[in-house]
């Protein structure tokens, strides 16, 4: 194991604490800290790929009922960097008025949050660039800020299929400038690809 893989492994599996929980713009806390957020579709495995970052079996509370997660959850790792648990899209059973107010939560957060630094997009493996996806891309377009995708569920696939899906999503992202090229596979049950995301968020995070 590396010293950079190693050194992010420490920073994420270290203190970990709990900010806030927020279901508007006015309750998100102020903090100086590099902060990088996770969003994605609505049973894309998000709380569990947090949890499996931090080494945490319960940070971040894993729902198989899709829109459970309904506020904004912030966790600082040693005071150095703020993670943020966005609520999900795509789901179906709420109403338009929960969509839309949820959808407004999400790009005011985007416009209004001066430390964000990274943008952490999920992809489900086994289903790919979905039409809500897309949306969600083009709502991300506007915050300008560097997008990574992360396919999650990697382990569901076989290695040529997993291939095949990156591909796919790379080809996808193209019409998007801010998302980053590179996509990277990971698992919350086998750990695949989790120490290579921490060493890439964890140089995001404040070193002084």
């Amino acid at each position: 194991m590396s010293g950079d893989t190693e050194a992010a492994r420490k920073l994420f599996t270290g203190p970990c604490e709990f900010i806030a929980g927020a279901a508007s713009l006015d309750a998100l806390p102020e903090r100086r800290l590099p902060e990088v957020a996770f969003v994605g579709r609505s049973n894309v495995g998000k709380s569990s790929l947090i949890n499996a970052l931090t080494g945490r079996g319960n940070l971040a509370r894993v729902s198989n009922t899709p829109g459970r997660t309904r506020q904004i959850n912030l966790f600082a790792l040693r005071d150095r960097l703020m993670l943020a648990d966005l609520p999900g899209y795509g789901f179906a059973k709420i109403s338009k008025a929960e969509a839309r107010s949820w959808n407004d939560l999400i790009l005011g957060y985007l416009h209004t949050r001066k430390m964000l630094r990274r943008i952490v997009l999920l992809i489900d493996a086994r289903r790919g660039v979905m039409e809500s996806d897309e949306a969600a891309m083009s709502l991300l377009d506007r915050a300008a800020v560097p997008v990574q995708t992360v396919l999650t569920k990697a382990d569901k696939l076989k290695a040529d299929e997993l291939a095949g899906v990156k591909d796919n999503v790379a080809g996808a992202l193209t019409a998007h400038p801010v998302v980053l090229s590179n996509v990277m596979a990971t698992s919350a049950e086998s750990g695949a690809g989790i120490p290579e995301l921490r060493a890439l968020l964890a140089d995001l995070a404040d070193h002084g």
